[in-house]
């Protein structure tokens, strides 16, 4: 698979950075990455990284780093083929102007090829609490075709600590995908 994967700035970079160390073969084998301004500033805010490329460090993957004004990129164009989109974390206002069709940056240019292409698009929202102008942009979304992935993990696996919380999101991000990844317990089933 040819991977779009955006970062904005909505809180959250740790699960880009998981998110990436797992988009490895055989489910991964080429990534484009983009990271809006506010997302940069995040990387650095939340987990010290000064650099997109530095969310890459644990990657073997062929990969491309753009910068979220270059218009230009190939993953701009329908013509170019890639197979899907995820934008982790992803902010209310990347959101709204991606369900209300403004292009006006290389992530949201992206997100309208995903949609208009009917490729996979994967939204990670991070945003609490909701207005109704988000659940309308997200309703609008789901009813185009994007998976609206809020990153709200469960507690039934009993998490020990962050980083299974993250995993459970990361997992259903891959399952989203299509992908057998394995990395926290599922739902069993039975009582509570």
């Amino acid at each position: 698979m040819e991977l779009v994967v955006a970062v904005t700035g909505a809180s959250g970079a740790i699960y880009a950075k998981r998110f990436l160390e797992v988009a490895q073969p055989p489910h991964c084998r080429h990534l484009h990455l983009v990271v809006s301004e506010t997302g940069l500033r995040l990387l650095s805010h939340e987990l010290g990284l000064d650099a997109p490329q530095q969310l890459l460090a644990s990657s073997t993957l062929a990969s491309c780093v753009y910068s979220n004004d270059d218009l230009l990129a190939p993953i701009a164009s329908g013509s170019a083929h890639w197979d899907a989109m995820v934008v982790v974390p992803c902010s209310a206002g990347t959101l709204g102007r991606i369900a209300s069709g403004v292009s006006d940056s290389l992530i949201t240019r992206a997100a309208d090829v995903a949609l208009k292409e009917r490729r996979p698009l994967i939204l990670v929202l991070r945003e609490t609490p909701l207005s109704q102008i988000h659940l309308r942009n997200m309703l609008t979304l789901a009813e185009a075709g994007a998976v609206i992935l809020p990153a709200s993990p469960a507690f039934y696996n009993s998490p020990g600590s962050i980083a299974d919380l993250v995993d459970f999101i990361v997992q259903r991000m891959c399952d989203a995908l299509g992908w057998k990844v394995e990395l926290c317990p599922r739902w069993g089933g039975g009582p509570l």
